[in-house]
């Protein structure tokens, strides 16, 4: 009897003592690790559109006529596609439409301008994050008209290259501002049958957005 009562005792000890492992066990279950949500990493990859604005000095030339400075605020809109690689890297291809306010007198008796004008030009340049410092340089053309006496009238569009530089910077993930400097060489043209050539530099900044 005293036996039995022993294993009874053992048993139920047993026992409290598993239920009480079991609950401490129960307790102890590790919580789940919390997600950490990380922004994405900035990039200059993509498309984007925007406008500039700025003023050029340019220098023009009507053969046996004269010469003159064509100065004037420049309007316009550029749109273009950026390639980033893992190194900072960027490459891209650009173009812009402007405006050019140029009119001045050539000799006594003549009045030149010009207007529109446009570029297609490639880009490289390296990201500091959201940053970039670029060069760039490519093609581009306007046109120019020439005006005289006894009602002489006529116009070319000239076509050259053009060369620059200048620094974006994007204050949001979609919105970037732009300062460049830019020269360009129009060549040479004809305008009633005289040789006319034009050169320009130009400061300008600018506000884009990507896509």
């Amino acid at each position: 009897m005293k036996g039995l009562f022993i294993l009874a005792a053992s048993v139920a000890a047993l026992s409290a003592s598993t239920a009480a492992y079991a609950a401490d066990a129960v307790e102890q279950i590790p919580t789940a690790p919390v997600a950490v949500e990380t922004a994405p990493a900035f990039t200059w990859e993509g498309f984007y559109l925007g406008a500039h604005t700025g003023y050029g000095w340019g220098d023009g030339d009507l053969e046996g006529v004269g010469s003159d400075n064509f100065d004037g605020w420049r309007l316009g809109a550029f749109t273009g596609y950026n390639w980033q690689f893992s190194n900072g890297f960027v490459a891209g291809i650009e173009g812009d439409v402007n405006y050019d306010w140029n009119n001045e007198d050539i000799g006594a008796d003549f009045d030149a301008e010009s207007g529109f004008s446009g570029s297609v030009r490639g880009r490289v340049g390296y990201a500091f994050d959201r940053t970039l410092v670029y060069a760039a340089g490519g093609w581009t053309a306007t046109n120019v008209e020439v005006n005289g006496p006894a009602g002489f009238n006529d116009d070319d569009t000239l076509h050259g290259w053009t060369i620059g530089a200048g620094v974006d910077h994007a204050f949001t993930d979609k919105i970037f501002g732009r300062l460049e400097y830019r020269y360009n060489d129009y060549g040479n043209g004809d305008i009633g049958g005289l040789d006319v050539d034009f050169n320009q530099h130009v400061f300008q900044v600018g506000v884009g957005v990507k896509f």
